[in-house]
């Protein structure tokens, strides 16, 4: 399912107009973007948790010629599914 497929499942199902169910779709991802960006977390009951997380440095290879490089700490968006999502 792509992003247009999910606004008319969503105002299908809301009774919204697709133009309504596009706005609250962008700001319930603009939402979560922003939570995330500070480092918090947003829990859902019933579907699941988006939080952050940090991956440490961390020594890789380049695989074409095989030289140890140097990977850079970083912060990434994961999902936690709830027990209620399937």
């Amino acid at each position: 399912m792509n992003k247009t497929e999910l606004v008319s499942a969503m105002a299908e199902k809301s009774g919204l107009t697709k133009t309504d169910a596009t706005k609250a779709l962008n700001a319930f991802v603009d939402s979560v973007k922003g939570e995330l960006a500070k480092g918090g977390k947003i829990s859902l009951v019933g579907f699941g948790t988006f939080g952050v997380s940090e991956r440490p440095a961390r020594t890789g290879r380049n695989p074409r010629t095989g030289k140890s490089i140097k990977i850079a700490a970083k912060k990434v968006a994961k999902f936690k599914a709830g027990k209620g999502i399937i």
